[in-house]
């Protein structure tokens, strides 16, 4: 008797069973494939673990910086010599994004780091190796555990007028503005006191000493936490925010109110 299936018995494949070593032969390419991407991304922790030199830091300022700074930290037409400004300066221009800069302006904006923390610490090392100045405070400056009602003084006295009393910011002049203080970490506040960034004046040890810095930064650092007893706080900017709101919602209700009366009776 005569086979049905003539083709399946001269050896001809089912089309099952091509379908079967393709998905075999996809799996066995997806595992290399995830087990050479996971060997590499291991390669790549190892490398990124490891400690950049102060010649990394060189190279790495040479290749991103030295457009507008110059070569040897000289200042170029495009930007300032860095002679003295130190690490901590460094550190803190370029760990929150304001450089390198995104464009000329009355004031460099923060925007997102374009360097890991270790290839920061590495520029801003070869920096202080070349020109020192101002470097990083001892932890204990930073740890919050000054005196916060002291710190909230000196902040009233020496910092409201520009950052707001409760450190939300404000507009100056010719499109500068002081930043919000509410999410800048301890060191990059100490750094700002010590440096004088952008607007800022310098606090020396002369007009705030190394402890009432850390009295200011444990206020700053308390403030987040803190609670508004008075209800909505309208961004914290005082009377003008709350004149603004009486003004919309108060008066213009009153007014609301009044035409609707005079609806009614006609």
């Amino acid at each position: 008797m005569a086979s049905k299936n003539p083709r399946r018995n001269g050896g001809r494949r089912s089309k099952w069973a091509a379908a079967a070593l393709i998905g075999i032969g996809l799996l066995v390419t997806g595992g290399g494939y995830a087990g050479a991407t996971a060997a590499m991304a291991a390669g790549d922790t190892t490398q990124t673990a490891s400690t950049l030199t102060v010649e990394d830091g060189k190279k790495l300022f040479q290749a991103n910086c030295a457009t507008c700074h110059g070569l040897n930290l000289e200042g170029t037409n495009d930007g300032p010599s860095l002679y003295g400004v130190g690490e901590l300066s460094v550190e803190f221009q370029v760990a929150t994004g304001r450089m390198p800069l995104q464009m000329q302006g009355p004031q460099a904006p923060q925007k997102p780091v374009q360097f890991t923390q270790e290839q920061i610490e590495a520029i801003a090392a070869w920096v202080q190796s070349e020109a020192p100045g101002p470097t990083y405070p001892e932890s204990e400056v930073l740890d919050g555990e000054g005196d916060v009602s002291h710190g909230a003084e000196l902040f009233r006295i020496n910092c409201a007028m520009c950052h707001n009393v409760a450190g939300a910011g404000g507009a100056l002049t010719e499109g500068k503005y002081a930043p919000p203080l509410t999410t800048t970490s301890p060191l990059h506040m100490y750094a700002a006191m010590v440096t004088g960034p952008q607007n800022m004046p310098v606090f020396n040890d002369m007009t705030l000493t190394t402890e009432e810095k850390r009295d200011i930064i444990s206020y700053l650092m308390l403030r987040p936490t803190e609670n508004s007893p008075g209800g909505l706080s309208l961004g914290s900017l005082g009377p003008v925010s709350e004149g603004l709101f009486i003004w919309i919602f108060g008066i213009g209700g009153l007014v609301a109110i009044t035409v609707w009366i005079t609806a009614k009776s006609n």
